[in-house]
């Protein structure tokens, strides 16, 4: 259910978005896409810009694969390329109304997605068993409809409380424990099955069930997308440091390349990809 907007209407966003192989790994196996479109085009958003959402819808997702070989790094890249193809179809059903019907939108094309990858996997020998995160946001001009499954994620942090949170669920054993508070941040992050997926799309899954869900955002207000490999290295209240407005300036400059190299300073050993996007009116 959505309550009635009593807050400004954020109708600018400005993003950043960054990716880095690592300093371990031999390819990279994330992948981000970013998107504007409406029910008669789509086009690919750069890796910084800003634009409106008066006239069209943003969209912004980050994915992580898993496979042998490269089989990771082609269901990632799969799974942003069909949100480009897919996602534009719903742009009508955004103007006449989402709050109704945006579960069923992304549920679907959560299940459309899983369909592809797994459907590759089991024609291709090489992309056996291949499978993907996805977080993936959809900005209209009142509202963020989100749709996640996996262990990358999506944090939110409201202009008015300044208080980071992580929208997300991390679909792993671990990261039930942590939501019920039966283990501590610090713990999670040294669990021995800290990155054994539960849900995520492709490989041996039957079934796919993403979470959804929306937030009315104000100008002011911040997303963050990461992969699994940021956390590596930061702990949410690092996250802070560099998206609040009191950031150091070559944070504010371009906050994902900065949450990136901090990650990776501090020993992340994975893929580490961060797309930051800041509402304005």
């Amino acid at each position: 259910m959505h309550t009635p907007r009593t807050a400004p209407v954020a109708e600018h966003l400005k993003w950043f978005g960054r990716t880095d192989r690592g300093k371990v790994r031999p390819n990279n196996e994330d992948a981000f896409v970013g998107l504007q479109f409406d029910s008669r085009e789509v086009h690919r958003l750069g890796k910084y810009g800003e634009a409106s959402t008066h006239h069209a819808d943003l969209a912004f997702a980050v994915s992580d694969g898993m496979g042998g070989a490269k089989a990771g790094e082609y269901a990632s890249r799969i799974a942003v390329e069909k949100i480009t193809t897919l996602l534009p179809r719903s742009f009508r059903q955004s103007a006449t109304g989402m709050e109704a019907g945006f579960e069923d939108v992304l549920t679907e094309l959560f299940g459309q997605i899983h369909e592809a990858l797994t459907h590759i996997g089991n024609s291709y020998a090489e992309c056996a068993g291949m499978e993907a995160t996805l977080s993936l946001c959809w900005f209209t001009p009142a509202w963020m409809y989100f749709g996640h499954i996996g262990d990358s994620r999506i944090y939110y942090l409201p202009a008015r409380e300044g208080v980071i949170k992580q929208l997300s669920h991390d679909d792993t054993h671990v990261g039930w424990l942590r939501r019920n508070e039966k283990i501590t941040e610090s713990e999670a992050r040294r669990h021995p099955r800290r990155t054994v997926l539960q849900k995520a799309l492709g490989g041996t899954h039957q079934f796919v069930q993403p979470q959804v869900g929306a937030v009315a955002y104000e100008p002011g207000d911040i997303f963050l997308l990461c992969t699994d490999g940021l956390m590596e290295g930061l702990y949410d209240e690092h996250l802070v440091e560099f998206l609040s407005p009191g950031a150091a300036p070559g944070a504010k400059a371009d906050p994902a390349q900065q949450l990136v190299d901090a990650s990776l300073e501090k020993g992340s050993r994975d893929n580490t990809t961060a797309l930051v996007i800041k509402a304005a009116d």
